[in-house]
């Protein structure tokens, strides 16, 4: 195998200010760490580096990036409005033998279970 080396790499230095106007770069206009890396031609990891690394020196707020806001969770106190009454809607039940049961929909769960075993006893 067969390598050739075409130039030398060179070993960039960035000033703490070019490093701050790069990373303050991102978010602005929608532009995401790749993209400000990519137009920079420097990795993403270099980029999150350097804001680590800017945050160490006091020259990046610690909150930057993140917004946290306050928020309210009570309910607001409303008055329910009385219920509307249900409409009456006529029903009937098949019991066994044959029988069937009419009632409205209004009855009492008590008493439709009183007239069932009636009618069933009968």
């Amino acid at each position: 195998m067969r390598c050739e080396v075409l130039g030398f790499e060179r070993r960039r230095r960035w000033s703490d200010d070019e490093k701050l106007s790069i990373v303050s770069s991102v978010g602005i206009d929608g532009a995401t760490v790749t993209q400000v890396a990519q137009r920079c031609d420097v990795s993403r990891q270099q980029v999150y580096r350097w804001r680590h690394e800017l945050k160490a020196k006091g020259l990046w707020p610690l909150d930057a990036g993140a917004a946290f806001l306050s928020v309210d969770f009570r309910a607001p106190e409303v008055a329910s409005p009385e219920p509307k009454p249900a409409l009456d809607v006529p029903l009937e039940l098949c019991l066994q033998g044959g029988r069937s049961l009419r009632f409205d929909s209004s009855i009492d769960g008590a008493a439709l279970t009183r007239l069932i075993r009636a009618v069933e006893a009968a």
